[in-house]
């Protein structure tokens, strides 16, 4: 028997850094179980450098990474989403459009490494401790046996995930 591969879209507002990231090690920590697109309600138009430095890190292909709108993910055609997954907290309070079906939608904040001043090194740094958090959570996401789960369970677990810190 085929196992479900899970569609997920991960959601922020310039689609630059953090939804990107999270796009990289989903598909990356999922192992084929899951699909992640990401995109933005206002794309800025460029992957930011060090974001593609994280996706590399974990190996994943970042040559077709782009910045990209939502609108590409309602309009006809599209993949039917299963989960919808907000990473900044300008997208979590915006009006999103209707996606097709009934995906379960869940908030995981995490601050904003692209708006990081500093020298490379503190950029870096701001980018480093997102990206370790973000992996926590993308992990334990992964890892819930989904197929076990009713709707309304898998809408707690995600957002128990979604206040999860990092691992000691």
């Amino acid at each position: 028997m085929n196992e479900k591969i899970w569609n997920v879209l991960i959601l922020c507002t310039g689609n630059s850094a953090r939804s990107i990231m999270a796009e990289a090690l989903i598909n990356t920590m999922g192992q084929g179980r899951f699909r992640a697109f990401s995109a933005g309600s206002h794309p800025t138009g460029k992957v930011h450098p060090m974001a593609i430095e994280k996706a590399r890190s974990v190996e994943y292909p970042t040559e077709n990474l782009r910045s990209k709108s939502w609108d590409e993910f309602a309009a006809p055609g599209a993949p039917p989403m299963d989960f919808i997954i907000t990473v900044c907290d300008n997208a979590a309070g915006e009006m999103c459009p209707v996606w097709p079906g009934q995906p379960v939608a869940a908030h995981w904040g995490f601050e904003d490494p692209a708006s990081a001043e500093g020298t490379d090194a503190e950029k870096r740094r701001a980018f480093d401790q997102v990206f370790r958090l973000m992996m926590n959570r993308v992990r334990l996401f992964v890892n819930l046996p989904l197929a076990a789960l009713d709707q309304t369970a898998i809408k707690r677990e995600l957002a128990n995930i979604g206040n999860a810190g990092p691992t000691p």
